[in-house]
């Protein structure tokens, strides 16, 4: 059984929805759950903000808080899982801005991914994760996988 897969039977069981908020993955977490056939008992949404604007607009994120931590950073990451919790209402939401590569700076690298796990009625984790310079698709396929063992560890 993948990841996935588990999730989804798990949320089922418990009669947990979850949403998600992405930028470095552009979906792939979303996907990767509605890969799993029955998974629309649980997926209520994904929102993919790649840009700045996108967060503020469809998350809610706040100009301030991007403008004095960057856009990849646990802070957005925060903001972000929050807005998809708040917007749509789930039980569950995880959040992920990074730098997938090629790229980065000396002070955010090249596969640095910022996690957020918003769950309703509790407090919302953060956490960064430096997979290092994979390249592009490892970092996005590492992000992908870490999100979905966030979402499982917030299941009953």
């Amino acid at each position: 059984m993948t990841e996935a897969t588990d999730l989804i039977v798990r949320a089922t069981e418990s009669g947990v929805t979850i949403a998600t908020a992405e930028s470095c993955t552009g979906g792939l977490i979303a996907a990767a759950l509605t890969d799993v056939p029955g998974s629309s008992a649980v997926v209520d949404r994904g929102f993919v903000t790649y840009s700045n604007a996108a967060k503020m607009q469809m998350l809610g994120v706040r100009e301030d808080t991007l403008k004095s931590h960057g856009a990849v950073s646990e802070e957005v990451a925060r903001e972000m899982a929050e807005g998809a919790l708040n917007r749509s209402g789930t039980a569950l939401a995880v959040s992920v801005t990074g730098i997938a590569g090629p790229g980065g700076s000396e002070f955010k690298p090249e596969g640095r991914v910022c996690f957020g796990l918003a769950v309703k009625g509790g407090a919302t984790q953060t956490e960064t994760v430096e997979f290092g310079a994979r390249g592009r698709a490892e970092v996005r396929r590492a992000a992908c996988d870490r999100a979905l063992n966030l979402l499982r560890s917030a299941l009953p």
